[in-house]
This record gives structure tokens, C-alpha cells and sequence, in this order.
């Protein structure tokens, strides 16, 4: 495993690319911001806000695939009250048992900034079934709600009649990823590899699931998608998840302080709806050896916020490592024994670049020093 030289990042991250002096792709496209003209892309978003603004009279000219967390408390304001649109929101829930301070963000963005919400309960029954099978065969134990939360805003788009769909990063371009160009449209971001499709006919094979149960989860067309103008805030915006984080919390965004201190994590104030999804960002550290820490410590690098060195220490603290709250959660949900979700998370680690220990503990070949 090579690591960024500026930030901690390896390159076993899908998607990522480092130039002949060691930096990564993220902190690449981060360094070319200097060269941007933030206020002609302001106009430049002023000028797309325009051409649909009021396109359907009273009604909603805009949609907003919001989760209820810190981005998007920024992604409404800027859309409501900076560029005098009216968006209707669209959630996806994953019906894991929620944190409170997920259950009061939900409503908060709604009261806050007086927007109603669209939001879908995906099926259980389904939802249980297919979790377990892609868990175990794909390590991707929420691909199910993943892959509804970039397909069901852009259905709701089509049928609302709100061509403008709004996102908040381009997490490629941002963090380094396979679809990492410099671009407005989000209109491929179905190829960003967290949703990308599973055949149906293999899902269907398993009991219970037919094509008419996972029709939500199939996208539109392509001629469909191309009536949709999808668009990333963060091409028109320097894009900064701590200085939304405090944007946010100006506006009632409650973080996870004084109710759940997570043993993977670098902050208290990403992903903090319910405890069971963070299995889904963990899975990242046994095929690829790095997980959210890894993450966020590489941003705090970016921002300015912290040294390499002091990165580096948090990376050896955190990443790896799973809150035993996210497994109880996740195992109850999916009804799995903890020896067994294990076992299946053991069989994801990657004998390139891991190994076992004196302790049966896997570990890094090369862990970064």
C-alpha cells in the first residue's frame, strides 16, 4: 500500500489515483480550487436557478435529495432562501433504529426552512433479504437502501415534474472515485460504485423476491435521465463538510454529543442517523484498508485543520475499528448471532494487505507510519 504524501489516504481506494509525486487524486482536485472562480460559478448557479425557477407556477420547481444531516441543512438554505426556489424534499429511511439526534434532524430541516419531505420506508421484508445476501456474498450490507437513494430522488423528479434534482458533493471528485470529473451534472452518479447495480435476475433467485418487489430500485431510462438536470452543489460552492457541520448547528442540527461516542469515527457529526448503516462505510477497512477515519482525517488535513502527522494518529486510534452498537443494532436487524456477522466480516479481508497477528487480529501489512 502506497499512502497520499499530503494526506493519509492509501491507493487501494476504488477510483483513486496518485500523480508521479505521491498525491492523491482528492488532494489534487482540493489544491485546484485556488485556481477557481468561485463567483463566476455562483452566477453560473444563479443562471441554472433561473431557467426553473417557477417553470411549474405555485408549485415545486426544484427537488433536494436530502437525508436530513448537516449537508443538507446547507444544500436547502442555499436553495430556499439564497436562491429563492421552492424545492420539495425527497429521504430515503433505512429502518434501523434511529439516534435522537437523527430523529430531530429529520423534522428540524423541515421546520427550519419550511419545506415538506417526501420520505420512503422501503419494504422490510425485502429489505431483509436482500441485506443478508449481498452482505455475505458482496460485503455490502446496505446496498439495498444505498441503491434506493440515488434511484427513488431521481423517479421522484420525473414525476414531480422538478427536472432541477439537487445533491450535495460529487463524492469522486471530492474524496477520489471513479467518476472524478469536474462537473456540475450528477447525471452519472449511479456509476460512483456504492449503488452500482446487481443483476435482478440474481436477486430474484432468492425466495421471496420477485421484479415487481425491487422496481424502485431500477433507474430510469436513458432517455429518461436525460429530461433530468441533476446537479452537485459542490461545483458551485467550495465545498467543506465542517464548515456545513457549523452552518448547520446555527440552524438546530443536533450532532451526537453527550448521546454516542463512536468508537470508528473521527467526528460526531457525519452519518448520524441510526447506528446499523455505519456497517456499510466499516466494510470499506477489510477489502481496501481504510475506513471513515481515514476519511475525515484526510479532509481535516485538506482543510487546513490538522497536520499529517496528527492524521496519522487518529487513522492508528480509529480506523478499523467497529462500534459495538452499529453490530448489535445491525445483527437484530438482520437476525444474525455477533458470531456470525463476524465470520462473514472475516472472510471480506483482503490477504494482500492484511494478515493475522500473534493475537488472530488482522492487520495491516503495511500500515501507514
Amino acid at each position: 500500500m502506497r499512502y497520499c504524501k499530503r494526506c493519509v489516504m492509501p491507493d487501494t481506494r476504488p477510483g483513486i489515483h496518485f500523480n508521479s509525486e505521491g498525491v492523491c487524486s482528492a488532494c489534487q482536485a482540493y489544491e485546484s480550487r485556488k485556481k477557481v472562480n468561485w463567483e463566476e460559478r455562483f452566477r453560473e448557479l444563479e443562471a441554472l436557478c433561473d431557467r426553473y425557477r417557477g417553470m411549474n407556477g405555485d408549485d415545486y420547481d426544484c427537488m433536494i435529495a436530502a437525508s436530513g444531516g448537516k449537508d443538507s441543512h446547507f444544500q436547502v438554505d442555499l436553495m430556499k432562501n439564497r436562491m429563492k426556489m421552492n424545492p420539495i424534499l425527497v429521504s430515503v429511511e433505512d429502518n434501523f433504529p434511529m439516534t435522537q439526534a437523527g430523529m430531530h434532524n429529520i423534522k428540524n430541516i423541515s421546520e427550519e426552512f419550511g419545506c415538506p419531505i417526501i420520505s420512503l420506508k422501503p419494504d422490510i421484508k425485502a429489505q431483509k433479504t436482500v441485506m443478508r445476501y449481498t452482505f455475505e456474498k458482496y460485503g455490502k450490507p446496505t446496498w439495498f437502501v444505498d441503491r434506493l437513494i440515488y434511484t427513488f430522488p431521481l423517479k421522484m423528479a420525473l414525476k414531480m415534474n422538478t427536472p432541477l434534482l439537487v445533491y450535495g458533493e460529487n463524492v469522486s471528485f471530492e474524496y477520489g472515485g471513479p467518476d472524478d470529473e469536474e462537473t456540475y451534472s450528477a447525471r452519472n452518479q449511479l456509476n460512483n460504485g456504492v449503488a452500482s447495480d446487481i443483476d435482478f435476475d440474481e436477486l430474484c433467485a432468492l425466495p421471496g423476491i420477485e421484479r415487481k418487489i425491487l422496481s424502485l430500485l431500477k433507474a430510469p431510462s436513458k432517455e429518461e435521465l436525460e429530461s433530468l438536470d441533476p446537479m452537485y452543489v459542490s461545483y458551485f460552492v467550495p465545498w467543506n463538510s465542517v464548515a456545513n457541520y457549523h452552518f448547520a448547528k446555527e440552524h438546530g442540527f443536533h450532532d451526537l454529543t453527550h448521546e454516542w461516542d463512536r468508537t470508528q469515527q473521527a467526528e460526531c457529526y457525519d452519518q448520524v442517523d441510526s447506528r446499523a448503516y455505519l456497517v456499510h462505510p466499516f466494510m470499506k477497512y477489510p477489502k481496501f484498508g481504510h475506513g471513515v477515519a481515514t476519511d475525515y482525517a484526510s479532509r481535516f488535513v485538506r482543510y487546513g485543520m490538522i497536520s499529517r502527522e496528527e492524521a496519522i494518529r487518529i487513522v492508528k486510534q480509529k480506523d478499523g475499528k467497529l462500534d459495538p452498537k452499529c453490530v448489535e443494532d445491525f445483527c437484530a436487524f438482520c437476525g444474525y448471532s455477533e458470531t456470525e456477522f463476524w465470520q462473514i466480516v472475516s472472510g471480506f479481508y483482503n490477504p494482500e494487505i492484511f494478515e493475522r497477528n500473534a493475537f488472530n487480529e488482522w492487520v495491516l501489512k503495511e500500515p501507514i507510519r
